[in-house]
């Protein structure tokens, strides 16, 4: 049976590994002058205390040239899809399309039971579907490396100086791939066996998966792992976001950042201003609300500084990453294998 499965995807399998091999060709032609720009910048011996600053310049000029930038951009879009896309073409129609081309009557009263027929089909599909993300994955960080290492070194400020935990980051590196690709192929499954219609289930399919990529990283992976809170001066902060920074028109104020100090890569949760009694404030301070502190920012924060103002930050440790990573497959693997359990029920119903 699952030689048979096999020669059925074959039309699958070929379009997928066209798609890895166009993909492999790209970053191959890009990638080594990607390298050398790394390795002529200066990067690999730099100064620590001027390796941010250098490495910022650096990936700001990659962003002017807009090549590598629509590059970037390019290949995080095609991993973030790849698993939408299996579960569409090729989980949806699985049951779905049998239904409707009526093949379902012959399939399913074979020698082979209805049970090892979805076994292999999910086995074969799914595998295929998690080798396809994670391969299109492994090239891009392979290609993107010298990228990672700029933004290793402390670069802030562009596209590419995203955290490892920035939303699109973190779904499009490490394990999660294998996690989404499994997910989305069960998922698409599921829904031809519910729809019965696979230009149905393909829209279903669509609609959940998207839903799904959109809570996850604004609602449920903040939460897998408590967070860590730390209270920081405001003038420790090496980038701040300052917004309706005081003087006598207005003292309402609010400091956002995006770092820090001690904790590098740490994903910045929430941040917010205290007090010296530790209360949450908007408002500064009266000396504060001179018009010589409203003239410089610099001035403005050592003001806020010198009146107790200080800065409360929950945050997760960057040392958290794998854990983060490993759990939030988990979850969708075990989301994968709980609508594959569905399948395997509803198959028993005998859908015909």
């Amino acid at each position: 049976m699952i030689w048979l499965t096999w020669r059925q995807f074959r039309a699958q399998a070929v379009t997928a590994a066209a798609a890895l091999a166009a993909f492999a060709i790209l970053l191959a032609a890009t990638g080594p002058r990607l390298a050398s720009l790394y390795a002529a910048s200066g990067l690999s011996g730099c100064h620590p205390a001027r390796c941010a600053d250098l490495a910022g310049g650096w990936l700001t000029q990659l962003n002017i040239g807009h090549t590598y930038f629509m590059l970037y951009e390019f290949t995080i879009a095609v991993i973030l899809l790849a698993p939408a896309v299996t579960g569409l073409f090729w989980g949806a129609p699985l049951i779905a399309g049998e239904l409707e081309t009526g093949t379902a009557a012959l399939a399913w009263n074979q020698s082979v039971t209805r049970t090892w027929w979805l076994a292999a089909k999910l086995a074969v599909g799914g595998m295929a579907a998690m080798a396809v993300t994670e391969g299109l994955s492994l090239m891009q960080a392979w290609w993107a490396a010298p990228i990672g290492r700029a933004v290793g070194l402390g670069a802030t400020g562009t596209f590419f100086a995203m955290s490892r935990f920035n939303s699109l980051a973190f779904a499009s590196h490490g394990i999660t791939p294998l996690g989404y690709a499994a997910f989305g192929y069960a998922l698409g499954v599921t829904a031809g066996a519910l729809t019965r219609r696979a230009v149905p289930a393909m829209a279903v399919t669509l609609a959940i998966f998207a839903a799904a990529q959109i809570a996850m990283p604004l609602w449920i992976r903040p939460n897998l792992l408590p967070a860590e809170h730390a209270v920081v001066s405001v003038t420790s902060l090496r980038t701040i976001t300052l917004q309706g920074g005081g003087g006598p028109h207005s003292s309402q104020f609010h400091l956002g950042t995006e770092n820090l100090p001690g904790q590098p890569g740490a994903w910045i949760l929430s941040a917010g201003t205290v007090n010296a009694a530790g209360e949450a404030t908007t408002t500064a301070p009266a000396p504060c609300t001179t018009r010589q502190s409203e003239e410089s920012t610099h001035a403005f924060i050592e003001c806020l500084a010198s009146q107790g103002i200080r800065e409360s930050v929950a945050y997760q440790p960057a040392s958290r990453y794998w854990a983060f990573q490993w759990t939030e497959t988990a979850i969708y693997l075990a989301v994968a294998l709980a609508l594959s359990g569905y399948c395997f029920w509803r198959l028993s119903r005998r859908l015909t």
